[in-house]
């Protein structure tokens, strides 16, 4: 959730997201698409095709599944989806850059580093900024026995 607008201060996605209780990505549209397949043929359009099709896997992406992020910190939260995609048009989305947009269910603290599953910190030592699947089969177990136990 971290922006690649240079405008848009480090952290802004993240926090808005965690206060908000979201998850989500950037990718300004104009104008505010009402659904997915909108969102995905305006973004090829203003953008490109990459932004078009991790927006249609953002939203293809199951209730339920588990989502890892990093605070401005460092620190990682895991939280789990909790309902459809919606594009955010307030001024406040814009400027976090957090437009395309799910609700989540965030753990109420951080998961110690120890914690996180490798493969997660796997894909966040590559440093992309993209909405990207962890392809490792444990990660989903050990994902789901950390929300059971409430570690966070």
């Amino acid at each position: 959730m971290r922006s690649r607008l240079p405008a848009v201060p480090e952290g802004a996605g993240v926090e808005r997201a965690l206060a908000q209780g979201l998850v989500g990505m950037g990718g300004a549209l104009d104008p505010a698409p009402r659904t997915v397949a909108e969102a995905a043929t305006v973004a090829a359009e203003q953008h490109d095709e990459r932004l078009a099709a991790r927006i249609e896997r953002f939203a293809d992406a199951p209730d339920g599944a588990f989502v890892w992020t990093r605070d401005d910190d460092g620190l990682a939260w895991l939280g789990q989806f909790a309902g459809p995609w919606r594009y955010d048009a307030s001024p406040d989305a814009s400027a976090a850059d957090l437009v395309h947009v799910r609700p989540c269910e965030w753990l109420g603290a951080p998961v110690a580093d120890a914690d996180v599953p490798p493969a997660v910190r796997a894909t966040f030592s590559r440093g992309g900024r993209n909405w990207q699947r962890t392809h490792d089969p444990a990660v989903s177990r050990l994902s789901a026995a950390l929300w059971a136990r409430g570690v966070g």
